[in-house]
């Protein structure tokens, strides 16, 4: 009887959190000045060109981080679990070369998708000003969820999770 009600406390807790977590995100979220994914061919620096084509009818997540990021180097490896399971790009700011970048994903493991924006001009393109900054983008190609700051992994498996039943 006592396992049960724990269990009952920590799944609110859980969806409590969840909400709470949306409102600040929505209260923080950057200022886009576009609501649909725009269209793009980029070269990875660790893989084959990401083209935003490939992504039509399935949810996408855009993550804008940087190596010089106290918080978003926290958080990388929840986007390396991300990566295996949902389709997932990252783009690094202002963070070097691609040798020093692969270097960085080396050290830690990393081998999610990766987009060297050294000069920052698709941080400009997307309106990012501050980092970890985080896009979800639904199946039509429709921004869904906008967050800046720490996201954990269940937060994004749970955003992930409810765009699929939509």
């Amino acid at each position: 009887m006592r396992l049960k009600k724990l269990l009952k406390e920590a799944l609110i807790t859980l969806f409590l959190a969840f909400i709470l977590v949306n409102v600040i995100s929505y209260f923080k979220k950057p200022e886009l000045t576009f609501s649909t994914l725009p269209k793009m061919r980029i070269p990875v620096v660790n893989g084959p060109e990401f083209d935003t084509v490939h992504y039509h009818d399935k949810p996408l997540i855009v993550h804008f981080w940087a190596t010089w990021c106290p918080t978003c180097k926290l958080e990388i490896s929840n986007f390396n679990t991300i990566a295996k399971e949902y389709n997932l790009i990252t783009i690094a700011v202002q963070s070097g070369d691609n040798q020093s970048l692969k270097k960085f994903m080396q050290e830690r493991g990393l081998s999610f998708a990766l987009i060297n924006d050294a000069q920052g001009i698709l941080a400009k393109k997307f309106s990012i000003n501050a980092f970890p900054t985080t896009l979800i983008f639904d199946k039509d190609g429709k921004l869904a969820f906008a967050e800046v700051g720490y996201t954990a992994t269940w937060s994004l498996k749970l955003r992930m999770w409810w765009l699929s039943l939509r």
